[in-house]
């Protein structure tokens, strides 16, 4: 995206942990001017004190954006910062889980554009997926602007309600880490039956990258198109869906209860 109306009025950065790290590197890289970035991070890490970005200075009076990173138990205590550039035409996007807009208008002012996303940490390697969501006061433009920020680290996509985002969190935002224990479990699962374990992990790490390059490279096929693609009638691959796709005890119902759980506590976060 052009960077041109951030440069010229300023981005704030409130938290700059992984996920505001993830985001940052790909604006940069992008072409964001890291003089136009004030990040405030009590605690920042090397990669961020040599970035150029204005650290912990102070902000600028109306900056195009504000971007709130900050873990959803420390927002209450961060958020007060930013109560004067509310009500104005700065642009809030939060990507804290659990922070209704209500919530966050209560302290930035009912007047403030606001916007929750929801991005996960594939954004770091700019293959990330977003989710939006604004209130009454976000502007088309508002929109634009926000997806453009978010597209330089990944896809994005509009929700049609907030109560959705909840849902996005428990299945794209935690999903990176099912996919992480999938490795996991693969790897374990072949050292069991005779491989080295670093052997099983590289083959367990190589085969879930392989099959997410291709689902990416294959838009028009659906995931169970390309699962029969690899399967052949009374098989290898045949034998062991069998047991994945038990309707009783395989992966569908096994993550149908684990994304319920991340649901549930989603909610909770929101209370």
């Amino acid at each position: 995206m052009q960077f041109d109306q951030i440069s010229a009025s300023g981005m704030v950065l409130l938290g700059c942990g992984k996920m505001g790290s993830a985001m940052l590197k790909g604006w940069l890289e992008g072409g964001l001017a890291p003089a136009s970035v004030y990040v405030t991070e009590p605690h920042p890490s090397d990669w961020l004190q040599a970035s150029g970005v204005q650290l912990n200075a102070p902000l600028p009076h109306a900056p195009a954006v504000a971007i709130l990173a900050v873990k959803p138990q420390m927002m209450g205590a961060a958020l007060p910062g930013l109560q004067e550039l509310g009500n104005g035409k700065t642009l809030f996007i939060s990507i804290a889980a659990g922070t209704s807009l209500q919530r966050l208008a209560q302290t930035l002012g009912q007047q403030t554009p606001i916007i929750r996303a929801m991005p996960n940490t594939p954004a770091a390697v700019g293959c990330g997926i977003s989710a939006l969501i604004g209130n009454a006061q976000v502007s088309e433009a508002h929109m634009a602007l926000a997806e453009g920020l978010l597209a330089a680290v990944g896809e994005t996509v509009r929700l049609e309600n907030e109560a959705q985002i909840d849902a996005v969190t428990a299945l794209s935002g935690s999903g990176p880490a099912y996919v992480f224990h999938l490795i996991e479990a693969m790897a374990l699962a072949g050292a069991a039956q005779g491989l080295a374990p670093d052997l099983a992990m590289r083959l367990a790490r190589a085969t879930v990258i392989g099959a997410g390059q291709l689902a990416a490279g294959s838009p028009e096929a659906t995931a169970a198109q390309l699962r029969e693609n690899v399967t052949s009638p009374k098989g290898t691959t045949e034998a062991a869906l069998r047991v994945l796709m038990d309707d009783g005890a395989g992966l569908p119902p096994l993550m149908e209860r684990a994304i319920a759980a991340a649901h549930a506590r989603a909610r909770e976060l929101a209370q």
